[in-house]
């Protein structure tokens, strides 16, 4: 299948939440955004099940209308250093990266 016209939008956010937000939020008329520099953070604390201490969740943030994609951190304190959203309407391509 052949997409016409892909509109690709790159910026660097230096690990700003707010900023990777309103370019989520408004940033809609693009099919790729790429986020340089993204926040990479803890998201909440998750139970374990192999464990009695409970294991912390890292990511990035997500939005409903994006599907994000990133490199897994392979330490923690490995963060990726680029991540990609490609907007949900282009979901049909069914993309064969890890979803973050």
């Amino acid at each position: 299948m052949i997409y016409d016209n892909l509109k690709i939008f790159s910026q660097n956010v230096r690990k700003n939440a707010l900023i990777v937000n309103t370019i989520l939020e408004t940033h809609f008329h693009f099919d790729i955004i790429l986020i340089q520099e993204p926040l990479w953070s803890i998201i909440r604390s998750i139970p374990s099940s192999s464990c009695s201490v409970e294991e912390i969740l890292v990511g990035a943030p997500n939005h409903p209308n994006w599907l994000s994609f990133a490199r897994p951190p392979t330490i923690q304190s490995d963060s990726p250093r680029i991540m990609a959203y490609i907007n949900i309407h282009l979901s049909f391509f069914r993309f064969p990266f890890i979803e973050t």
